[in-house]
């Protein structure tokens, strides 16, 4: 079984990073140059992560349906506290102000979205992806709101300039709190398919230029001489020390199936690729995020189907 089970997330990780390799190399070949990139990641952002989400909530989403749906965002700061705590129990084996802030971040913040929507994709039949899919909506809602607020804050201290307040309701955000007012109003059957097909169709392209873009980013990523103090400490606290302690975790508290997975899966992958993002906008030099978010990313090729092989070997989906 558990051979079986780490075939499937295998090779939905290879799935996944086959997609991410295509845009590393559109950016190595000069294909797709570093404003391409960023146009690319801000269409994602701003139209197709917002229409795929729209379309899902209100496809699948019922309050009756998911009567503790606010739990989600609750569970994604949670698992938020849970890094930075654990973060800060290893932070000091880091020496230097910035690369304690920057280390912390590592730990703290993971990529919520665009891994776990691909790995979702690949792993499981439609119907039980789709209940996935609300639950990892739901847990961006609180997720995209402290890594634009908390997060800005850690990489971006003594600066007289803080975080701005619109990032915190950036469009995947105004889309998940969109299709649940109109939800809560029952305005959802009054929105025809002529509306609604395109929208779909415009969601779709989500995942595939989602990886796109972490592919893309990691290819623009400059390794300076690699802190392997640093670079340890960070995936032994990130990949192998979170997901192990919220695997017990899960299984000792009998945590629903899919939530549990969900839950493993987000104690499990890399660092966040928008910690790349926060400290280029904040003008701060870069010590550790980018080999960070990179040596993360490769590592998790084996740590990430690892932890997942094991849960769905001992729980049933």
């Amino acid at each position: 079984m558990f051979f079986e089970s780490f075939k499937i997330t295998g090779l939905a990780m290879v799935q996944a990073f086959l997609m991410g390799a295509v845009g590393y190399f559109l950016i190595k070949k000069e294909i797709l140059g570093q404003e391409g990139l960023s146009a690319l990641s801000r269409l994602i952002v701003g139209v197709t992560l917002p229409a795929l989400i729209f379309c899902q909530l209100l496809k699948d989403f019922r309050f009756n349906l998911y009567p503790n749906w606010w739990l989600f965002p609750i569970l994604s700061i949670t698992i938020t506290i849970f890094g930075l705590l654990l973060g800060g129990l290893f932070v000091r084996f880091i020496h230097g102000q910035y690369q304690k802030a920057q280390f912390l971040s590592l730990v703290t913040f993971q990529n919520a979205g665009y891994l776990p929507l691909a790995l979702i994709t690949a792993m499981f039949p439609k119907d039980k992806s789709e209940p996935m899919l609300i639950y990892l909506f739901l847990f961006l809602l609180g997720f995209n709101l402290i890594i634009w607020s908390l997060g800005v804050y850690i990489l971006s201290f003594h600066e007289n300039k803080k975080f701005e307040l619109s990032a915190l309701f950036n469009p995947p955000v105004i889309a998940i709190l969109l299709s649940l007012g109109i939800i809560f109003l029952g305005l959802n059957k009054f929105i025809p398919d002529v509306i609604l097909k395109p929208l779909r169709l415009i969601g779709d392209c989500t995942i595939v230029l989602a990886m796109f873009v972490v592919g893309g980013s990691l290819a623009l990523i400059r390794l300076k001489q690699v802190d392997k103090k640093a670079m340890c400490c960070m995936v032994l606290a990130k990949l192998i020390i979170m997901p192990l302690l919220g695997f017990l975790i899960i299984l000792r508290f009998k945590i629903p199936s899919l939530v549990g997975l969900l839950i493993l899966m987000q104690l499990a992958v890399p660092s966040a690729t928008s910690l790349s993002v926060i400290t280029q906008h904040y003008k701060k030099e870069d010590f550790l995020i980018s080999q960070g978010i990179f040596i993360g990313h490769i590592v998790s090729l084996v740590t990430l189907p690892l932890f997942l092989s094991l849960y769905l070997t001992l729980v049933v989906i």
